[in-house]
């Protein structure tokens, strides 16, 4: 039975080795053509306008390309933030619902309430409820204005 399992693992190390190294060489084909074609590209325009006209286009293909790739960094980590944020507030629904849904939270609220009685009661719970509602704002605008980070 374990040699099974040891025969699994390693089959499945193997094959992702060799997929690694098959990667690895397609990512350095994929340079060293990308270099070609950028030295061509270089010879191309020396050739027709100058040595530096050429450097000129040449820093700003390569400045488009950090432009690009800085526009989808950005992109993807505000898209980070943001499922992070939805995630944070789901979580936040399911606990207050969670706890509601407490036989033993309830049965001491009703102790609490036989104790101390409903009509003195509900002015504290006015009270503790706007005192809640105002929390709750103030944890809102808190929110919003630390919504974007300074980099």
């Amino acid at each position: 039975m374990f040699q099974r399992i040891i025969d699994g693992i390693s089959a499945s190390a193997g094959s992702t080795a060799r997929l690694t190294s098959l990667a690895a060489g397609a990512a350095f084909a994929l340079f060293i053509t990308t270099c070609f074609l950028c030295a061509a590209a270089f010879i191309s325009v020396l050739d027709k306008y100058g040595p530096v006209q050429a450097c000129l286009a040449g820093a700003g293909i390569f400045f488009l390309l950090t432009l690009t790739a800085a526009a989808s960094y950005w992109a993807y980590k505000r898209q980070l933030r943001k499922e992070a944020h939805i995630a944070a507030e789901r979580a936040a629904k399911s606990a207050a619902h969670s706890m509601l849904a407490d036989p033993m939270l309830l049965a001491t609220g009703l102790q609490i309430v036989r104790a101390i009685g409903v009509k003195r009661l509900l002015p504290i719970l006015a009270i503790g409820g706007v005192a809640l509602g105002i929390m709750a704002s103030r944890a809102g605008v808190a929110d919003e204005a630390s919504a974007e980070p300074a980099e």
